[in-house]
C-alpha cells in the first residue's frame, strides 16, 4: 500500500470523520440515487411494511460502484497516472472498471480462474485488463499484492478503506431521506463489512434509534463470529453460494465501526437465501444474486424470531449479478427455504397397495417428489417430498407418520440428501464392501472434474459417485470408495494429500436409508 496505513492514506474512522466523509462523498458522477420501493407481498407475509432499497438498479447492478468511485475520485494526479489495481471475483471488479473508464484511468483486475465467464467478460467490456490467478479469492489477492508492488498501481480495496466505506454510506443518507419517520430497522448484507460500516456510521449519527442489523450466511459468518469473540476471526474456509459476501476475515477498519454501531448480526441458511430471491422476484420481477437477497432473508428470519408486526423495515438489495445457470439450484431450494416443501425418508412395507396406503395417510397433502427402488422383499425405503405451509407442518407430518407406524426421518435440513441422494435413490448394493463415503468440493473450471478424477487415481475402487453442476464456483461430489480396513491409514493420508475440502458422511441418515450397506456404519 502507499500513502499511509490504509489504501487511501486515511485512518480516522471516528463518528465525526465518517459522517463528514459520507456527506462529501463523490458518488453521483456515476451512481444513481436508487428508489426505496414497497414490497407489497413481502409486507403481507411478514405483517410489516417492508421497503426494498434497490441497489440492483445501479449501472453495474450493484452498490459497489459507490465506494469504488468515491475512492478513485479522490486520487491525486500522480496516482491517476499510475493506474489502479484490485482483486475481485465480481461486483467490486465491475465497480473499479466502470469508474476507471469514467475517469480515464488504467485498471488491472486480478480474478480467480473460477470466476464465471460472464463476470470476466463484463469487466473486460468496461475496458479493464484482467489477469486470472488461482482458484480462490485468496489466490487472486496474493497475486494482486505482488502486482501492486511491482507495477506501482494504486490498490482499490473492496471494503477496508474510509473512502470506500463512506461511498457505501451514501445509501443510508438516501434511505433516511426517502423513508418514514417511524423507521424501525435497516437490514444489510455483510461480507467484509464496508457496506454495513458505512450505513451504520450515518444512521447512528443522524437517527440513532433506528436499528442496523447485519445478515450473513451461516457458512460465511466472519462478522458474527468476530463480534462474538470481540476480535477479528479468520475463518478456516467459507461457503461460496453467496459469493458476494464470501470473505474469511472482516476489515481491520470496518470491524470496530460495526462493533460500535451495529445492533445485531444474524445468520441465514442457503435455503433461506433462495427463498428470499423468490420473494424479491415475486415483488419486483427482478432476480437478485444470492448476496443481493441476503438482507431480505435476514429480515424474514428476524420478523419470525421476534414476532414483530406493524413495523417499517428496510432491506438493502445489494446486487443482481446472477449467473443464469444458478437458477436451477435456486428454484429447487427456494421451496424448502420458504417451508413450502419438506423432504422425508420413509420406510413402508414392500407389498402391493403399500404406496396407496401411504398416500391415504398423508391425505390431501401434495406429493412433490417420490423416489423409490426395490431393495428388499420385506420393506421399501422411499424418498418423498411433501408440499407444506410452514416448518410446523413438517413437524406435524413426521409425528403423524410415526404414529401410523412408518419409520420416518425428516431430511429437509440434510445437505447430502438435498444435493446428492435425491438424484441417486436406487437401492442398496449388496456386492459393495468396506465402503467409505465422502463429500468433496473442488474448484469449478473447464476440465476441473477430469482433474479431480485424475487426482483420485485408481488405488481404491470408486463404488459410488455423484456430481451435478450447479453453476457455482465450486463443484460438489459425493463419492464412495471400497477401502479394506488394512488400508485405513493410507486412505486417510491420501485424502489429506488431495488438497480438496472433504467431509466424511458415513453415518448420514439418507445414505444409510437409501444407498449404504447394512453393516457399514462406523
Amino acid at each position: 500500500m502507499t500513502g499511509g496505513d490504509t489504501p487511501s492514506g486515511l485512518s480516522d474512522t471516528s463518528p465525526d470523520a465518517m459522517l463528514r466523509l459520507i456527506l462529501t462523498s463523490r458518488v453521483y458522477d456515476v451512481a444513481r440515487a436508487t428508489p426505496l420501493d414497497v414490497a407489497r407481498r413481502l409486507s403481507q407475509r411478514t405483517g410489516n411494511q417492508v421497503f426494498l432499497k434497490r441497489e440492483d438498479l445501479q449501472p453495474i447492478f450493484t452498490f459497489k460502484l459507490r465506494g469504488a468511485h468515491n475512492r478513485m475520485a479522490h486520487l491525486s494526479e500522480d496516482e491517476r497516472r499510475r493506474g489502479v489495481i484490485t482483486a475481485s471475483a465480481g461486483n467490486h471488479a465491475q465497480g473499479v472498471a466502470f469508474s476507471a473508464r469514467h475517469l480515464g484511468l488504467s485498471a488491472l483486475i486480478v480474478m480467480p480462474q473460477t470466476t464465471p465467464e460472464i463476470k470476466v467478460e463484463a469487466v473486460r467490456e468496461l475496458g479493464a485488463e484482467v489477469e486470472l490467478a488461482g482458484d480462490t479469492f485468496a489466490d487472486a489477492k496474493a497475486r494482486c499484492d505482488e502486482l501492486t508492488i511491482s507495477s506501482g498501481r494504486v490498490l482499490i480495496h473492496p471494503f477496508d478503506d474510509p473512502l470506500v466505506i463512506a461511498g457505501q454510506g451514501t445509501i443510508a443518507m438516501e434511505i433516511l431521506g426517502q423513508g418514514r419517520d417511524d423507521l424501525t430497522a435497516i437490514f444489510v448484507p455483510v461480507g467484509g463489512g464496508g457496506l454495513i460500516a458505512g450505513i451504520a456510521s450515518y444512521v447512528k449519527a443522524i437517527r440513532p434509534e433506528v436499528k442496523v442489523i447485519g445478515v450473513e450466511p451461516f457458512e460465511a459468518d466472519a462478522m458474527y463470529r468476530s463480534l462474538e469473540a470481540g476480535r477479528r476471526i479468520l475463518l478456516d474456509r467459507v461457503g461460496i453460494f453467496a459469493d458476494g459476501v464470501a470473505v474469511r476475515e472482516v476489515g481491520a477498519l470496518t470491524f470496530p465501526i460495526v462493533q460500535a454501531n451495529v445492533d445485531e448480526v444474524i445468520r441465514v441458511s442457503n435455503d433461506e437465501i433462495c427463498a428470499a430471491i423468490k420473494d424479491v422476484f415475486d415483488d419486483t420481477r427482478s432476480l437478485m444474486e444470492p448476496a443481493g437477497a441476503l438482507a431480505v432473508a435476514g429480515l424474514r428470519a428476524w420478523a419470525a424470531r421476534t414476532g414483530a408486526t406493524g413495523l417499517n423495515l428496510v432491506a438493502v438489495l445489494s446486487g443482481a449479478n446472477m449467473n443464469f445457470d444458478r437458477l436451477r439450484f435456486v428454484a429447487e431450494r427456494a421451496e424448502v427455504g420458504e417451508a413450502r416443501e419438506a423432504l422425508f425418508g420413509v420406510t413402508i412395507p414392500e407389498r402391493p397397495g403399500a404406496f396407496r396406503d401411504f398416500c391415504a395417510t398423508i391425505g390431501r397433502r401434495v406429493v412433490t417428489e417420490f423416489n423409490y427402488r426395490l431393495s428388499s422383499r420385506h420393506e421399501a425405503h422411499i424418498f418423498v417430498g411433501i408440499a407444506t405451509q410452514s416448518k410446523q407442518n413438517a413437524v406435524d407430518l413426521t409425528a403423524l407418520l410415526q404414529h401410523k407406524g412408518y419409520q420416518t426421518i425428516d431430511l429437509t435440513g440434510d445437505e447430502v440428501a438435498k444435493l446428492h441422494i435425491r438424484y441417486m435413490v436406487g437401492g442398496h448394493a449388496p456386492d459393495v464392501s468396506n465402503e467409505q463415503l465422502y463429500r468433496f468440493e473442488f474448484p469449478e473450471r473447464p476440465g476441473a472434474l477430469m482433474e479431480f478424477l485424475d487426482r483420485l487415481g485408481g488405488r481404491w475402487n470408486i463404488s459410488l459417485f455423484h456430481y451435478r453442476n450447479h453453476g457455482s464456483d465450486f463443484g460438489r461430489v459425493l463419492a464412495g470408495f471400497e477401502v479394506p480396513s488394512s488400508d485405513a491409514t493410507d486412505f486417510a493420508q491420501f485424502l489429506e494429500g488431495l488438497g480438496y475440502h472433504h467431509q466424511r458422511e458415513q453415518d448420514n441418515d439418507a445414505y444409510q436409508l437409501f444407498l449404504g450397506g447394512r453393516a457399514q456404519r462406523g
